[in-house]
C-alpha cells in the first residue's frame, strides 16, 4: 500500500470518483472532508502523509488557508481547482504546493502528479537530514580542532550561512564571569569571505558602547529560547532596543534572528543573526538550530568551561589558520559581492550535492549558464560531463533527435545513427536552458525521461537506462506560461522542485564596478589592449543606467568601448540603450526588438574588425561564437554585405 491521502473535496461526486482512482493507484484514502474544520479534525487523527486539496469548499475557509497550516506541519499537498488562471497561481505559489491538477484530469495525470508529489517530498526529507548531518559533523570536527574562539566563531560562521543566512552576525557570553560586554562578530564581505568585528571595532562603526550592551542584555532568570523579526515586525523591534537600531544603521539589515543558550554551567550565550534581506528568517530557521542546540551547548561547553582559568579561550589573536569549513567554491566567472548574489550562490551550494532537478530563473543576461555550471561543478558528478543544450537554438523538426538521439534511417538524412544529448550526459548534468521554448509535445516527452529516467532514440524500438542530473533554465514566468496553456504543470512542479532566481543587475549595482573590470581585462587579452579602467564619470554613468539587457549588456557595453577607446583609461562610456527612454515614446518611438540590438552589435563590430568574419582578431572571435553560427546569425538577422573569411 502506498502512501495514506486525505480528500479535501466539497462535491461529493468528484470526491468518491477520486477516491476510486487513487485506490486502483495502489494508495490508502483515510477519509474524504468537506471543509477546512473537518479537514484538521482528520489530520490530527488519521496523520495522513499526503493531502488532495480542492481550493474553493464549504465554509468561509478555503483550500488555500488549510496549505499554510498544512506547509507548518511538513505535509505534502497537491491542489485541485477547475481554474488555473495567473490569479490563483499567484495566491497558491507562497503555500509551496507538491502539484496543482487542474479539473477535469485524467486518472492518469493524478498517478502522475502523485509520483512527482512523492517524489519532491522525499527530496525535501531527505535533503534537510543530509543538510543536518553534514551540519553537526563540521559543528563536531570545529570544536574538536585546533583554533582559539576567534578562529572557531569564523568557521562556525562559514558553516552555518547556508542553514541561518546572514549579512552580519554576532555571539557571546552574556554577563560572562570575565566581561559582561563580551562581544565577537562578523560582517559578511563575500563568498566565504567575512571581516572580523570585534568588540572595539563595533564601538567605532555604530557608536555602540559597554553600557549599551549590558542595558540590551536578558535579565536572571532566563529560560534559553529564540525568535525571529522580519521586516515590519524588525522595525518596530528597533524603536525598542537602541542597540538592534545601530546595528541595523551601521550594516543596513532588515531582519534579525536570535538565539539564545545556557551553558552546563550556568553561563548564557548568544547568537544573533542580521540579514538585508527583510524576510530572511521563517520558523523553520528556529526548528533547525533546535535539533542542533544540544551540540552546540556541549561544544561551546568545551570552550568556556574546560578553559575556564586560561585566558587563551577568549583570547582574538588567532594562532591557527583555521577553517573548517570543509568546501572550496568554484565560482567560474561568478563576480560580485551583492548579497543578492551571495544568496544565490549560497543556494547553489546547497542544492549541488542532491541530484534534484533546479530551475533557474532570471531575465536575459543575468548569468544562468553560469550558475548551472557552478551547481555542476559543486556536485559529485563534477567529473563527468556538463552538457549544454539551447532550446530555443534547436531547429523544430530537430529537437527530438538532438535531444535523445536516433537510429540510422529513422527519418530523411538521417544516415548514421546519432547520440542526443541525454546520452552524452550519463552521469553527469544537462542543462536545459530556454526550456521554456519546448513545444508542449517535447515537454511531455521530457517529463517522462524525468521520472522513468531513460530515453528512446527516434526509430529505436528500445528503451535506455539514463542517470542525469536536470538543471532548466528560462527568462520567461512559467506560471504565466502554465496559466495560458503553453507549459505543462507537472513539467513545470517536476522541475520546480528547487528554483534559483537570479537578481537582475540593475538590483545588484554595487557589483558593477567588479564586473566592468573582469570584462576589461577579459577583452584587453582578446584584443591586445592595455585599457587600465573607467574613470570615476563613466563609472557612475554604468551605475545610474537601467540594464534591461543585464549583464550581457555590461558586456557587450564594455568589450564596444575598449574598441573604441583610443586612452589607456575609458573617461566617457558611450551606452547605446537597448530602448531609448524619453519624452518621445508616445509620439512615435518604440522599443527596439533583442533580434534588431542584437544585429546592431554584430554589425558594429564587423566594421570594427574590417568585415573579417573568422580569424585573429576577427568577429567571430570578438563576439566569442563559431564563424558558422556567426554566418547563421548573420543569414537570421538580414545582414547581408559581403564581408571576407
Amino acid at each position: 500500500m502506498k502512501e495514506k491521502i486525505l480528500i479535501v473535496e466539497d462535491q461529493f461526486i468528484e470526491a468518491d470518483y477520486l477516491r476510486s482512482m487513487l485506490i486502483r493507484g495502489g494508495y490508502h484514502v483515510c477519509d474524504i472532508a468537506r471543509s477546512v474544520l473537518q479537514a484538521q479534525e482528520i489530520l490530527k487523527r488519521d496523520k495522513p502523509r499526503m493531502v488532495l486539496l480542492d481550493i474553493f469548499l464549504k465554509g468561509k475557509a478555503t483550500g488555500i488557508d488549510l496549505a499554510h497550516q498544512l506547509k507548518k506541519d511538513h505535509i505534502a499537498f497537491i491542489y485541485l481547482s477547475a481554474n488555473s488562471n495567473q490569479d490563483i497561481l499567484t495566491q497558491v505559489k507562497p503555500t509551496e504546493p507538491y502539484g496543482f491538477l487542474v479539473k477535469p484530469f485524467k486518472e492518469k495525470d493524478l498517478l502522475v502528479a502523485l509520483e512527482i508529489a512523492q517524489y519532491r517530498m522525499e527530496f525535501s526529507l531527505e535533503s534537510r537530514l543530509h543538510r543536518e548531518e553534514i551540519l553537526q559533523k563540521r559543528l563536531g570536527d570545529i570544536f574538536m580542532g585546533k583554533g582559539n574562539w576567534r578562529d572557531k566563531l569564523l568557521a562556525l560562521s562559514r558553516n552555518f550561512q547556508p542553514y541561518f543566512p546572514f549579512d552580519y552576525l554576532s555571539a557571546g557570553l552574556i554577563n560572562s564571569y570575565r566581561d559582561s560586554s563580551n562581544e565577537t562578530g562578523f560582517l559578511r564581505i563575500g563568498f566565504n569571505e567575512y571581516q572580523y568585528i570585534g568588540r572595539e571595532e563595533l564601538y567605532n562603526i555604530t557608536g555602540i558602547t559597554s553600557q549599551h550592551i549590558r542595558n540590551s542584555q536578558p535579565q536572571g532568570g532566563m529560560v534559553p529560547t529564540s525568535y525571529f523579526r522580519n521586516a515590519d515586525f524588525f522595525k518596530e523591534d528597533i524603536k525598542k532596543n537602541s542597540l538592534t537600531k545601530l546595528i541595523a544603521e551601521a550594516f543596513k539589515v532588515n531582519a534579525q534572528l536570535v538565539f539564545l543558550l545556557r551553558l552546563h554551567d550556568g553561563q548564557r550565550f548568544h547568537f544573533h543573526f542580521y540579514s538585508k534581506n527583510p524576510n530572511a528568517y521563517t520558523s523553520e530557521h528556529i526548528a533547525v538550530f533546535d535539533r542542533i542546540e544540544v551540540q552546540l551547548v556541549k561544544g561551546l561547553d568545551t570552550i568556556f568551561v574546560a578553559d575556564r582559568h586560561q585566558d587563551s579561550a577568549l583570547n582574538t589573536e588567532s594562532t591557527e589558520n583555521f577553517d573548517g569549513t570543509g568546501f572550496s567554491i568554484p565560482l567560474h566567472g561568478i563576480v560580485g559581492r551583492s548579497h543578492l548574489l551571495l544568496k544565490v550562490i549560497d543556494h547553489a551550494r546547497i542544492v549541488a550535492p542532491t541530484d534534484t532537478s533546479v530551475l533557474v530563473l532570471g531575465e536575459s543576461g543575468t548569468g544562468k549558464e553560469k550558475i548551472a555550471h557552478c551547481i555542476h561543478n559543486l556536485s559529485s558528478r563534477k567529473e563527468r560531463p556538463f552538457v549544454k543544450v539551447n532550446c530555443a537554438n534547436l531547429p523544430t523538426n530537430l529537437i527530438e533527435s538532438e535531444l535523445f538521439g536516433h537510429e540510422k534511417g529513422a527519418f530523411t538524412g538521417a544516415i548514421e545513427r546519432r547520440i542526443g544529448k541525454f546520452e552524452q550526459a550519463d552521469n553527469g548534468t544537462i542543462f536545459l536552458d530556454e526550456i521554456g521554448e519546448l513545444s508542449l509535445e517535447l515537454q511531455m516527452k521530457l517529463l517522462a525521461v524525468l521520472q522513468e529516467r531513460e530515453i528512446e532514440r527516434v526509430g529505436s524500438q528500445s528503451v535506455k537506462k539514463v542517470n542525469v542530473r536536470v538543471i532548466a533554465a528560462t527568462n520567461r514566468n512559467l506560471e504565466k506560461e502554465v496559466a495560458e496553456g503553453r507549459f505543462r504543470l507537472d513539467l513545470y512542479y517536476r522541475l520546480n522542485v528547487f528554483p534559483i532566481i537570479l537578481p537582475p543587475l540593475r538590483e545588484r549595482r554595487e557589483d558593477i564596478a567588479a564586473l566592468s573590470a573582469h570584462f576589461i581585462q577579459h577583452y584587453n587579452r582578446k584584443t591586445g589592449k592595455k585599457i587600465i579602467g573607467l574613470s570615476d564619470k563613466a563609472l557612475k554613468k554604468l551605475e545610474e543606467y537601467h540594464w534591461p539587457g543585464n549583464i550581457r549588456e555590461l558586456e557587450h557595453l564594455i568589450e564596444r568601448n575598449i574598441l573604441l577607446s583610443k586612452e589607456p583609461m575609458i573617461d566617457d562610456i558611450q551606452i547605446i540603450p537597448l530602448y531609448q527612454k524619453n519624452a518621445d515614446m508616445s509620439l512615435g518611438s518604440r522599443i527596439k526588438t533583442m533580434e534588431e540590438n542584437e544585429r546592431d552589435h554584430i554589425l558594429f563590430t564587423l566594421e570594427k574588425c574590417n568585415g573579417k568574419i573568422w580569424g585573429a582578431g576577427a568577429a567571430a572571435e570578438l563576439l566569442n561564437l563559431h564563424p558558422s553560427t556567426l554566418k547563421s546569425k548573420m543569414k537570421k538577422l538580414g545582414i547581408k554585405k559581403n564581408f571576407t573569411n
